[in-house]
């Protein structure tokens, strides 16, 4: 349907990791910053000690599992605290995603390795609406939505509390994200003005800590990189992407001046399981436009 609307999933967290990645562009942001000097409440949680740097290349160290096979996974504990509808009378866990943070715990060392939570993103998004005084859907509309002159209006998932769900919850139309792709791949430049800084897209494509994803489970992915919440290949092309279950996907390959987005419903939550023919055939494409 091209005027329809869909769950972009963790595509989701490229929205937020890229206005992270603007305010610190900008300076309002202190990348070596703790997260605590801008989010007080974050003191006694496993992010209070995290850098902002660290925070946007999921760099952090967690306890919290989204393996959505066990039950007992923290996932479940955060889904609940998220639940817009009215919790049951013997509810006695967190009630929204910004209570939920509040109360995670830190396993290992931040800075060591790269692990992808979904977590990270949330916090990212009190961050950033902290020191803006905005919501991430206002400011996404304020910085990026609006400026782009997309033909549909978005909208996030809330909690019970208002909160969008800043690591997922973000739904749009295809054109419209085709749109904020192309104008990633003009290095910010899209309908007659810089909406980003050219600086913010580079230090995008340029990458994130190459061992530090080597250390992850995501083995298959070799010698990529993640770098304010966008996945970087560092391949022959330089192509990165925006990335979400389900095969929710926005491809850049510069080299091929290509932008391909992509809505899916695959049955099961697991790139890994389409990557194999996914990753390859966004590949073939960019090289068949290069040589016809």
């Amino acid at each position: 349907d091209p005027d329809g609307v869909h769950a972009a999933m963790s595509v989701s967290k490229t929205f937020t990791g890229t206005l992270g990645g603007l305010l610190v562009a900008e300076g309002i942001l202190e990348e070596n910053k703790r997260a605590v000097e801008y989010v007080p409440e974050l003191e006694n949680s496993a992010f209070g000690d995290a850098s902002i740097r660290e925070i946007l290349d999921m760099t952090t160290g967690l306890k919290y599992s989204e393996d959505y096979s066990d039950p007992k996974a923290e996932i479940w504990t955060f889904s609940a605290a998220g639940n817009p509808l009215p919790k049951p009378a013997n509810y006695t866990g967190p009630r929204s995603y910004y209570e939920y943070l509040e109360t995670v715990q830190k396993s290992g060392e931040h800075g060591d390795a790269f692990a992808y939570k979904t977590i990270n993103t949330d916090v990212m998004g009190w961050i950033v609406s902290r020191v803006t005084n905005k919501s991430i859907p206002e400011i996404l509309s304020e910085r990026i939505w609006k400026p782009l002159g997309t033909n549909y209006d978005g909208y996030f998932q809330i909690d019970g509390a208002g909160i969008a769900f800043a690591g997922g919850g973000f739904n749009a139309n295809l054109r419209d994200m085709a749109m904020f792709g192309e104008m990633i791949r003009n290095k910010g430049y899209f309908n007659g003005q810089q909406i980003l800084p050219r600086v913010l897209i580079e230090d995008i494509m340029k990458g994130g800590d190459q061992e530090a994803f080597s250390k992850s489970v995501y083995s298959s992915l070799e010698n990529w990189s993640y770098r304010n919440m966008w996945w970087i290949t560092h391949n022959e092309h330089g192509a990165f992407a925006a990335r979400g279950v389900h095969g929710q996907t926005i491809y850049i390959d510069p080299t091929a001046e290509m932008v391909l987005v992509r809505f899916a419903s695959h049955p099961e939550a697991k790139n890994s399981k389409i990557d194999p023919t996914s990753l390859p055939a966004y590949h073939a494409v960019a090289k068949y436009l290069l040589n016809n």
